[in-house]
């Protein structure tokens, strides 16, 4: 069969992208809904300049492997290594919450770390131990918390609670979650200029007997996801200030999945020893093509 122009210029570019270096190996995990692809970059495989474009054509779903994230495990002087890590639009985030944990259990099933272990992000020092597929972490202290602040969006006024738990969240108590347009107001707050210029995750959550609630929309996925761990944390630490629930705080997701969000409360409403638990599973392995960047 003839290889057409557009076809032939296909494979140039996508070849560029890591050079000599393919296949690449790569790992998928998932943790309460939220999925990831994970590569061991401890070997330079691809340029700074180019991670963004690969994780995002990667994270393509149906064209590339799918998934919420990419992580590129990388060699650290301060800790056991380092991660750089893309959301699926090939933005680069500071910390995800679930994206951790799955970290944490790769980097134990390969030897990277021991089950007791610390990692660097964006958002500073991870501390994570790992236990068969249940992983905790401990996040780094929250920042920029905002409470009751006023959000007008058309002719209705919003209360939102604002919170930093490595990334930004914005977290709206409501009545029926169910029935809460998540991916249209989501998208109106995460965007709103009271959150500019970087936009915000915005975490729609509603009191249960267990616990809490939650429906995610994510910054840099543009969309609902099955979980957020830094928004399962966010909401949490909002309940707690609002005199709604107390740790630990069991925080069930859209999937159905509950983590365990645990702290100390300290004076002046902050926060020590935030960790987050739950399940990291390891879904598949396999390579990659330079054909996952095609299309």
């Amino acid at each position: 069969m003839p290889v057409h122009a557009s076809q032939a210029t296909s494979g140039r570019q996508s070849t560029a992208i890591a050079g000599e270096h393919w296949p690449i190996a790569f790992w998928k995990m998932s943790a309460a809904g939220n999925d990831f692809v994970i590569i061991d970059h401890r070997r330079p495989l691809i340029t700074s300049e180019q991670m963004a474009e690969f994780a995002r054509l990667v994270c393509r779903r149906k064209f590339g492997v799918g998934a919420d994230g990419l992580f590129f495990i990388e060699n650290s002087d301060q800790a056991d290594f380092k991660w750089r890590f893309f959301n699926a639009d090939g933005s680069e985030a500071e910390m995800c919450g679930n994206g951790a944990r799955c970290v944490a259990r790769f980097a134990y099933m390969h030897g990277i770390a021991a089950a007791r272990m610390r990692f660097s992000t964006l958002a500073g020092i991870i501390e994570a131990s790992v236990e068969d597929t249940l992983v905790t972490i401990q996040l780094t202290p929250p920042s920029g918390l905002v409470l009751d602040q006023r959000v007008q969006v058309g002719s209705r006024e919003y209360t939102v609670h604002c919170i930093n738990t490595g990334v930004p969240h914005a977290v709206v108590f409501v009545d029926d979650l169910a029935h809460t347009d998540v991916r249209g107001l989501g998208f109106t707050l995460r965007h709103h200029a009271d959150f500019g210029p970087s936009g915000t995750n915005v975490t729609f959550a509603a009191l249960t007997d267990a616990g809490v609630r939650i429906r995610t929309y994510e910054r840099g996925v543009e969309d609902e996801t099955l979980a957020c761990g830094t928004g399962a944390v966010a909401s949490a630490l909002i309940a707690a200030l609002l005199a709604r629930a107390e740790a630990p705080v069991t925080v069930t997701t859209s999937g159905g999945v509950q983590l365990k969000v645990l702290f100390n409360r300290q004076k002046n409403n902050d926060f020590a020893a935030v960790q987050l638990k739950g399940p990291a599973h390891l879904i598949y392995s396999g390579e990659l093509t330079p054909e996952a960047l095609a299309g």
